[in-house]
């Protein structure tokens, strides 16, 4: 099965500098570039008054993603994984790109950020594996990108989450998930990421996934021995 961890035409990226780059969200809850609100499709979004997650109803908000989440529309895992699952059947060109995640990440702030630390060039994404574009587009579409992070390398984003305090082992629905197609549990050694759809208690989950398949979005099912880790946005109930 083909990696999809590194984008093509970019050099291996600078762990220690990414890590500390611009949209890594820091203890004083500062979140990067401001999102792309415009190109957003319309979602059924809670009404001002909606209940806001658990985490926040129950106690002070404690973790940088947490904090930005306070700023920002309250969605729920099922609006998000709504929204994934309305992307099945997008496919790449015969090049392995050309998809609307390609066109948004190439347009955003992040890439000339990711650009930086990586080196290449801003249309070495243009045909790039685009798992971890796909799983950035949807979170910047429900407006939550402050809480879901968005990056074109799968690594990074999943190191997001855990400098974030939002790491962990259980599949939740509406949960990040990393893969190492080889069964390892570094996280240096993703190869691949998507949503959770569902645990189906039988050593499997449920997936939407993009860059899968042959070059699609789609549903898939996948075992628990392959994933690394699950980052967890802050979702409403």
């Amino acid at each position: 099965m083909t990696k999809h961890r590194l984008t093509p035409t970019l050099s291996a990226p600078r762990v220690a500098s990414a890590l500390l780059g611009a949209c890594v969200v820091l203890a004083t809850g500062s979140v990067g570039s401001a999102a792309l609100a415009d190109s957003r499709p319309a979602l059924n979004t809670p009404p001002a008054d909606a209940k806001v997650s658990e985490v926040s109803q129950n106690r002070p908000a404690s973790t940088p993603l947490e904090i930005a989440a306070e700023r920002l529309p309250k969605i729920s895992a099922a609006q998000v994984l709504d929204l994934a699952a309305k992307q099945i059947g997008v496919r790449e060109n015969s090049q392995g790109g050309g998809t609307k995640f390609h066109s948004w990440y190439m347009s955003s702030p992040r890439a000339k950020e990711t650009v930086a630390r990586d080196g290449g060039s801003i249309q070495g994404y243009a045909n790039a594996p685009w798992c971890a574009m796909f799983v950035s587009w949807v979170g910047e579409m429900a407006g939550i990108r402050p809480t879901m992070g968005w990056d074109a390398y799968t690594v990074t984003h999943a190191k997001w989450f855990k400098n974030n305090q939002h790491w962990g082992t259980t599949p939740t629905p509406g949960a990040v998930v990393y893969f190492d197609w080889a069964g390892g549990k570094d996280l240096d050694g993703i190869d691949h990421v998507g949503f959770v759809k569902k645990d189906n208690g039988d050593g499997t989950i449920t997936t939407i996934e993009g860059n899968t398949g042959n070059g699609n979005v789609e549903q898939r099912v996948r075992p628990t021995s392959q994933v690394v880790g699950y980052g967890y946005p802050v979702y409403a109930d």
